[in-house]
């Protein structure tokens, strides 16, 4: 079985595509999943100022029309918004800007919302108060669904897709997973076979660092959780692992039960050799 494997940079890290199959459409079904992780980056992108989710964060309160795709990623960080309590939530983008973590495209906003303002329609969305939504906690982890289903559907019999370590792996293949530990050590969680995983980390105070420049923001009334530490979580697609490591880490001695209540699993680092799912 062939093998083509290719890097570039996207989503804000270094992307690889990987996928096995028939020699003749491979190379073709690598470039249509790089297309379609750029046509993700062109909407869901919060540095971008002319990203979808930019002209929907500068709104305000008018309804604007969106990508199908779009409203199903709104749809999934909305529903988690309710369903984890409040520890995934993609309304904090605000506070994050008055931090300097992500750019000021200007307007009037607030710090951090609430699942009840966001309304979503048929076929587009409102803000019922003006805040900056960010969808880094999860977007990344879609686009890589999505490039995944672009490969299959190109004739590739297995292959993954990798994304700054939120990585899915599908059809009959088995990869190694590593993830790098806050004193910089690279550790073994074990092997990956047709499933996603991801890993996030977070400072004291909810910063990342030089090597994981994200921010975990815990809502007010899960302060207490705002701590340190490092998180991954193992998934059957790759929007939820990312979407649940922010969970875990917002979910403080609770983070196994709530990670498990929301379809994924808390990884900590294997035996060598052991598996990772």
């Amino acid at each position: 079985m062939a093998e083509v494997r290719r890097m570039r940079p996207l989503l804000g890290t270094y992307v690889e595509v990987g996928a096995r199959g028939s020699r003749p459409r491979l190379e073709r079904a690598v470039e249509a999943a790089f297309e379609c992780l750029q046509r993700a980056h062109a909407r869901w992108s919060f540095h971008d100022p002319d990203s979808e989710l930019t002209r929907f964060n500068r709104s305000g309160t008018q309804p604007l029309a969106l990508h199908p795709q779009t409203l199903r990623l709104l749809r999934i960080a909305h529903a988690l918004m309710l369903r984890s309590g409040g520890r995934f939530n993609c309304t904090v983008g605000g506070l994050l800007v008055r931090r300097g973590v992500l750019p000021d495209h200007g307007g009037d906003y607030i710090d951090v919302g609430e699942a009840g303002d966001l309304e979503l329609g048929a076929a587009g969305a409102r803000l019922r108060r003006p805040l900056r939504l960010t969808l880094d906690g999860i977007a990344k982890g879609y686009a890589v669904d999505l490039a995944v289903g672009t490969l299959k559907r190109q004739g590739a019999r297995a292959g993954w897709v990798n994304a700054g370590g939120d990585l899915r792996v599908f059809g009959d293949l088995a990869l190694p997973v590593h993830r790098r530990e806050p004193d910089g050590r690279m550790q073994a969680l074990g092997i990956l076979r047709e499933a996603a995983v991801a890993t996030s980390q977070r400072k004291a105070g909810g910063l990342g660092d030089d090597r994981c420049p994200g921010c975990i923001v815990a809502p007010p009334d899960l302060r207490a959780a705002d701590a340190a530490g490092v998180w991954t979580v193992l998934a059957r697609s790759a929007w939820r692992a990312d979407a649940l490591t922010k969970v875990a880490a917002n979910a403080g001695d609770a983070a196994d039960r709530a990670v498990a209540s929301l379809g994924g699993r808390l990884v900590t680092p294997a035996v060598p050799g052991g598996p990772a799912s």
